[in-house]
């Protein structure tokens, strides 16, 4: 299987569909964000074990969103159960993702260290930073071509697993196969994906305002406009022969 390449206008399109999905319940999916938010941050704050364990079950969590999603857009309910539906659809295989993206993170980060960013990466594993700031920006200064490839790595890595959990949930992908197409549908659509994340920025700043309340709403319109650049990216057989201006999601806008 793979991925479809659209036009450019299509990655403010995402947005415009995803902000129309979370008009379909917007207390819940409010609701729902939260309590991943709250739960994510209460989990990586135990300590040691914590943040591995975030990241191996994020793929889950955000499966559950995704099937959240899936009936929003087939006109079903909305329940606070489909934020742990992930745990009923293929989970060992979204967990074996989870851990990909943890051991790929740690190797990357060793990468990191043995080309010259050793402090840096020590400051990034202490998980906070150092109460000097000059201290961070000296690191960073430090670091230099580990820095740029650590960036690279990094991006490739967020590519690899940006749609890999609808793979693995929505098409049974393994979790290698859903990394490598997943990958790929980045790659060929690249410039609307970079329009999309682009026109996101604006919205990050004023939910920033003045105490970050603004992210309530947009961190579930992010989700669910995922959702909809997967519906794009990836459509269903039956959309093939409907799909439009690269809308896939059928609604008003």
């Amino acid at each position: 299987m793979e991925a479809r390449k659209v036009d450019i206008n299509n990655g403010w399109l995402w947005i415009k569909q995803g902000y129309w999905l979370f008009k379909k319940s917007p207390i819940l999916l409010v609701v729902l964000g939260t309590i991943c938010i709250v739960g994510t941050i209460g989990i990586a704050s135990i300590a040691v074990v914590g943040d591995p364990l975030a990241t191996i079950l994020f793929p889950t969590l955000f499966a559950g969103f995704m099937l959240g999603c899936r009936a929003l857009e087939h006109g079903e309910e909305l329940e606070l159960a489909h934020l742990f539906s992930g745990l009923k659809n293929n989970p060992a295989q979204l967990i074996s993702l989870g851990g990909i993206n943890l051991v790929s993170q740690l190797l990357i980060l060793g990468v990191m260290s043995v080309t010259g960013g050793k402090e840096l990466v020590d400051i990034i594993m202490a998980g906070h930073q150092p109460q000097d700031p000059t201290v961070f920006t000296q690191a960073i200064q430090n670091a230099g071509i580990s820095l740029l490839l650590g960036m690279t790595l990094f991006s490739t890595l967020l590519m690899a697993m940006q749609f890999a959990p609808m793979l693995v949930v929505f098409h049974k992908m393994s979790p290698l196969r859903a990394l490598s197409v997943s990958f790929k549908a980045c790659l060929s659509n690249i410039i609307p994906l970079t329009l999309y994340a682009s026109m996101l920025i604006p919205f990050a700043i004023l939910a920033s305002v003045p105490i970050m309340l603004g992210w309530l709403v947009l961190v579930p319109v992010l989700i669910t406009s995922m959702y909809a650049a997967y519906r794009d990216l990836f459509p269903s057989e039956a959309d093939n022969a409907a799909i439009e201006g690269g809308e896939v999601i059928k609604h008003e806008v």
